[in-house]
């Protein structure tokens, strides 16, 4: 049993209701909204620990509550996608969501999905930086601030999402080793991911997009064909 809160935004009556009942089952808290305004609302007024967000909202779409959530507080966000190929459109993990599920899915996956998220966030300090003994990282031209989760690439700002942050410093932190997209997945993720290993492609081209000179070249961030990526520098 937790005593952990849920809100759950999805303007679906029966997929709502649904994910509701099962989710009290486990013993968690829930709050329930039909679009995004409201599920905005319901976020100021209550003390939330996770929300389940679907894209496709009335009023303000899952993609604009994702926005103004994460730029107050990194509560964990999983976005609910109708296709699989909205994957790469799904601006939602670029702008701070930690994880996607799509339509349909069995509760089984979601609830092991919200615990591990769950589970993250309430660790004091994250396991991916036991391995460092400095408040910075530095490769090349980047420089990273672990417990201001500040980088800066050739001492200008980069905004990361939380996830973002943590690929990253897991990368660097491992650099030169070539990782699997399921050790990636295990390590920064926090749990044996059951769905598609997608996730670890979608936020390693988001920080390509923002660190590398030439995303179609990386320096940093580079693909080991048939195995996963390392961080080279």
């Amino acid at each position: 049993m937790t005593d952990s809160s849920i809100l759950i935004v999805e303007d679906d009556r029966t997929l709502r209701d649904l994910l509701q009942y099962n989710l009290q089952k486990e013993g968690y808290k829930v709050w329930t909204a039909s679009d995004g305004e409201e599920g905005l609302e319901l976020y100021h007024h209550n003390n939330i620990d996770l929300i389940l967000l679907d894209i496709m909202l009335p009023i303000m779409s899952g993609l604009e509550v994702c926005r103004i959530v994460r730029s107050e507080k990194p509560v964990p966000i999983i976005m609910v996608t109708a296709k699989a190929e909205e994957v790469d459109k799904v601006v939602g993990l670029e702008i701070g969501a930690d994880d996607y599920i799509t339509k349909p899915f069995s509760m089984r996956e979601l609830q092991a999905r919200i615990k591990a998220l769950l589970r993250r966030s309430q660790e004091q300090i994250s396991p991916l930086f036991s391995g460092t003994k400095s408040r910075y990282l530095e490769s090349g031209a980047l420089k990273i601030d672990l417990e201001r989760h500040e980088v800066f690439h050739k001492g200008d700002p980069v905004e990361l999402n939380p996830k973002e942050f943590e690929l990253l410093v897991f990368m660097i932190i491992n650099r030169g080793k070539v990782l699997t997209r399921e050790q990636i997945l295990r390590k920064v993720w926090g749990y044996d991911y059951i769905g598609n290993a997608r996730t670890v492609d979608v936020h390693i081209r988001w920080l390509r997009r923002k660190l590398e000179k030439d995303a179609e070249k990386p320096q940093y961030l580079q693909t080991v064909r048939g195995y996963g990526y390392k961080f080279a520098v």
